[in-house]
């Protein structure tokens, strides 16, 4: 006899229908249940500054370039004044002259107390020349002083990083005329934060320490570090900390679950469920 379609079908379906599980007691109550909030936070720096201008100047040679990253006092570009480096060499040039002028004066003093030993001058000639030593002597040392001012004063025009981190932005080109105190580049503090802005009726739910979730595969986990004190426009912001989050880009956007209080409910194990066409 030949078989139906239709039993043939229902014969595979009930073969391919796994043995049922033995029944499993599960007491059914209202528990806590950790009430999450998804937000998108974004990297950020957990300090930007910028590597100034220390004199004015022109800006002669730029060692870095936006992304590198630079070590606190590292030489990031050079600034050099043309009239200053004139000033350094006249500078230089009055010292060679009041080097002279104080050999000069010593020998003078020298012959005038030989004079007055002998009797063939006054006592004032000796003064004169004392006198003399003591005013080039002090001209010597004034120019010497200046010259170590301006020569202090041209190195400054190494534009030094201010601390560790990476180079957002270049703000100026070589052969650019800069000002004392003009930013020359932006850096990012070495170690990325995610900056989270929640609405200010979940201030009250926020404490330092607490964790918060990534929307990532596997999940991770990170926790909040800072609460700033100000809210502004309904809005509250916090840094948190998480591993991976990044060292190059900033301002990427993560999203974020974070923990705003608890809700009753009842929780349900997963071996209560079953799948079935998509559906749980």
């Amino acid at each position: 006899m030949r078989a139906r379609p239709w039993l043939f079908a229902l014969g595979l379906g009930l073969a391919a229908t796994p043995a049922l599980a033995q029944p499993v007691s599960f007491t059914v109550a209202a528990t806590p249940i950790d009430d999450q909030k998804p937000v998108f936070a974004t990297v950020e720096a957990s300090h930007v500054v910028q590597a100034r201008a220390r004199i004015g100047g022109t800006v002669m040679s730029y060692l870095v370039e936006d992304g590198n990253m630079v070590k606190a006092g590292q030489v990031i570009a050079s600034i050099a004044d043309s009239t200053m480096a004139q000033q350094l060499a006249a500078l230089s040039a009055d010292i060679t002259a009041a080097r002279a002028q104080l050999a000069q004066a010593n020998t003078d003093l020298a012959r005038a107390q030989k004079l007055v030993g002998e009797g063939a001058v006054s006592r004032s000639v000796y003064d004169q020349a004392k006198t003399e030593v003591n005013v080039a002597t002090a001209t010597l040392n004034a120019k010497i002083a200046a010259h170590g001012a301006l020569a202090q004063q041209i190195s400054q025009g190494d534009v030094l990083a201010p601390v560790d981190g990476r180079v957002l932005l270049t703000q100026v080109t070589e052969g650019t005329v800069v000002e004392p105190g003009e930013a020359i580049a932006t850096i990012a503090e070495a170690g990325y934060v995610l900056r989270l802005d929640l609405p200010e009726r979940h201030a009250r739910f926020l404490h330092v320490g607490d964790p918060v979730r990534l929307d990532a595969t596997p999940a991770q986990f990170g926790r909040i570090t800072l609460l700033y004190p100000q809210i502004q426009n309904g809005q509250i912001e916090a840094d948190a900390t998480a591993p991976d989050i990044g060292g190059y880009f900033v301002g990427a956007r993560v999203r974020v679950w974070v923990f705003v209080g608890q809700r009753p409910g009842i929780v349900i194990p997963s071996s209560f469920i079953d799948d079935r066409f998509g559906l749980d």
